[in-house]
Parts: structure tokens; sequence; C-alpha cells
């Protein structure tokens, strides 16, 4: 999956941008307030994208 179709997911599902770390971009589910760091490779394995998804709180894609 593409990093971008999973930061447009997450947008779209009430998650906004806190901070961007070395490696990571962290998350914020402003809903429930919980956090998980997105890395910054172009590509992400579909079962990464899932878990950042059931971390946050939200639809799995």
């Amino acid at each position: 999956m593409k990093r971008r179709e999973l930061i447009k997911h997450l947008t779209d599902n009430g998650c906004v941008l806190l901070r961007e770390g070395g490696k990571y971009s962290v998350y914020r589910n402003e809903a429930t307030g919980t956090e998980v760091a997105v890395t910054r490779h172009p590509e992400l394995e579909d079962y990464a994208a899932r878990k950042i998804c059931k971390q946050l709180g939200i639809p799995e894609i």
C-alpha cells in the first residue's frame, strides 16, 4: 500500500498530524486521543496499515 493512501485514509477518519520525527510521522486520533507513528517509507505492507488503523481505532483499509 502506498503511504499517501494511508495518510489520506487517516485524515478522512479524523486523524491529524501531530509531529514529524526523524524516521516517522506521528498521527493522533482526535476522538480517542491515541497516537501512532507512521513510517516514512513510500510503500507499507498491508498488515502494517491495518495495524495502524486498529491502533487508532478507525476502520481498516
